[in-house]
């Protein structure tokens, strides 16, 4: 016995149809859950609001623009502790930044290498490879984190062992970087001729920065350009012509240039012969920042590795058997045919590894580095005891944060993805 739907398509509309008609059943279930949902986010509200009122408090952002009344040992920008506690959440966020993008960098090169090694033919590198993924991976990040910092404090001379002719210690890289167990001391860059700094009211931005960063925007567009034609002569002619020194050329001699008329010079830190035993001059990477880099970048550079490996496995093997059998060498093989192939499989899950490295970067406070969460999520809320609104702006910024990464990347993965013709 067939069963048959009701047909509402003719005659006037009824209330029943909401709930029996399939044109309107879905709609009317969606508005249903949206109202319960935002019933459900105003009673969190008054409840918090009637909470925060029987304890005396308001809902106010006005303690930003309080004096902080604390210091930061690494700063990005210029601080100190009479300023604001916006002020202290800016240089927060910047160190947050900072430690992200040198463990996402440090932590990409790491696990490609490794990801690459693990496939290779001989067993012995192989399985070092294996040995280091396995380890890392293993092992919670903040453990790694306080085992590089205790290799600094413990193992790392201190600064007076670099003095004298009864140094035991000396400098390395040209007599220009020290590492101590107070942290790594390395060249600062200085321009004699500066073009000055941008005032944005509540910070300054380098213009040489800027300009730099413009002549390497220049440099990445006509590279792109000279890519564009090679592939444009070899979709024609079958030749691909050389273009390896046209692409170092418009990379090196702009910066190199702009750095010239800049007058760009490093001023390496020296250790006064008198005196109390403290490097001068240079740019002073405290062992905090050097134990959260580190081990931020090797412990996500053991799931990168596993990323790439998973990557190269899922490009056909055939691939392979052609590029050896035109001839490329096995290095021309992974770097030309089987990488940018294996892209389309690496980059949508290293998006999740970089937002890791952004997360992860709150672990700071267990080694002192002065990050978001120990600006404005640590000394600011213990000091004007704005809980809520504190964590709710870090939660922001983190979610800021994280949006920028994924679309970014993005917006990478659709340039390197692979076209159908």
């Amino acid at each position: 016995m067939a069963t048959t739907t009701p047909d509402y398509r003719q005659g006037s509309f009824r209330l029943s149809m909401l709930i029996y008609d399939s044109r309107y059943r879905a709609i009317t279930i969606q508005i249903v859950f949206l109202m319960l949902l935002m019933a459900g986010f105003a009673w969190l509200v008054d409840n918090t609001i009637q909470n925060l009122r029987a304890l005396g408090k308001d809902f106010s952002y006005r303690f930003l623009w309080q004096s902080a009344g604390y210091d930061i040992n690494q700063t990005l920008i210029a601080y100190n502790s009479t300023m604001s506690h916006a002020r202290a959440m800016v240089v927060g966020l910047l160190n947050t930044i900072l430690v992200a993008v040198m463990a996402c960098a440090l932590a990409t090169v790491l696990g490609v290498l490794a990801g690459v090694l693990r496939l290779s033919n001989n067993w012995i590198v192989a399985r070092l490879m294996t040995i280091y993924v396995e380890l890392f991976r293993n092992i919670p990040t903040v453990l790694w984190i306080l085992i590089f910092f205790s290799v600094m404090a413990i193992s790392m001379p201190e600064p007076r062992a670099f003095r004298g002719e009864a140094a035991t210690a000396s400098m390395l890289v040209f007599d220009s970087v020290a590492i101590t167990n107070r942290g790594v001391y390395i060249p600062e860059p200085v321009f004699d001729r500066s073009l000055g700094d941008l005032d944005l009211r509540y910070f300054k931005v380098s213009v040489d920065l800027l300009a730099i960063i413009a002549a390497l925007i220049a440099s990445s567009w006509a590279s792109g350009r000279i890519v564009a034609r090679a592939n444009r002569i070899q979709e024609e002619t079958g030749i691909r012509p050389a273009t390896w020194w046209l692409r170092l050329a418009v990379w090196v001699l702009p910066v190199a240039a702009l750095l010239s008329a800049l007058g760009f010079h490093l001023v390496k830190p020296v250790l006064p012969e008198t005196g109390i035993p403290n490097f001068q001059g240079g740019i002073h990477m405290r062992n905090s920042l050097i134990a959260l880099w580190l081990a931020l970048s090797v412990y996500t550079g053991a799931f990168i590795a596993e990323v790439v490996r998973a990557g190269i496995l899922a490009v056909n093997r055939g691939q392979t058997e052609a590029a050896v059998s035109l001839g490329l060498r096995p290095t021309l093989t992974m770097r030309l045919v089987i990488l940018p192939q294996a892209l389309r499989v690496i980059i949508p899950p290293m998006i999740s590894q970089y937002l890791n490295i952004t997360k992860n970067s709150s672990l700071a406070i267990a080694v002192g580095y002065m990050d978001l969460r120990a600006t404005l999520g640590g000394i600011t809320i213990n000091q004007t005891g704005r809980e809520l609104e504190a964590m709710l702006l870090m939660m922001l910024i983190y979610l800021a944060l994280s949006l920028t990464i994924s679309s970014l990347m993005n917006v990478y993965n659709a340039r390197v993805k692979l076209k159908e013709r």
